[in-house]
């Protein structure tokens, strides 16, 4: 089976699937959106339920607010054994959530296997560091259009 995809990670598709991209996110709390982001990680066997609870210690620790509107909550150092492949998703929030005082319009859930979650975290960075690229992604009108622009994370 050969798809029409780009994704470059060994035997198991892309990083950023297109199930995993919600454009608007129903979540309205910080933690509703982390379970949303986590439960798209979950949803595609990339990690165990253990793993969203790692995310919200993580986040109850340092928060993954990043700037740009971007929060990237991830699972603690020792929530290894809950992630069985690499994965992202990312829930956009057209009307902001509050992430502990700061304004959120996406939170891009991350799993990484071994140190896969740097080269993740670094490529989900570059995005959202050129201004032009998040305005974009705030105007995107579909997941084709959000999966465009994060396609550093496939690569």
């Amino acid at each position: 089976r050969r798809g029409a995809t780009t994704g470059s990670a060994a035997g198991g598709g892309e990083i950023l699937a297109r199930d995993s991209v919600v454009l608007d996110g129903s979540a309205t709390t910080r933690d509703a959106a982390i379970d949303e982001a986590g439960r798209l990680l979950l949803a595609r066997g990339a990690v165990d339920e253990g793993y969203i609870a790692a995310m919200h210690e993580r986040e109850a620790s340092v928060s993954t607010y990043m700037g740009s509107f971007l929060a990237i909550p991830h699972g603690t150092n020792a929530a290894k054994d809950h992630i069985r492949k690499s994965a992202v998703s990312v829930v956009r929030y057209p009307q902001g959530i509050d992430w502990n005082g700061k304004e959120v319009k996406f939170v891009v859930g991350v799993a990484g296997v071994n140190n896969e979650h740097l080269h993740i975290l670094s490529s989900i960075a570059k995005v959202f560091t050129n201004k032009e690229q998040v305005a974009r992604l705030e105007a995107a009108q579909s997941v084709d259009e959000v999966l465009e622009l994060f396609g550093k994370v496939n690569a």
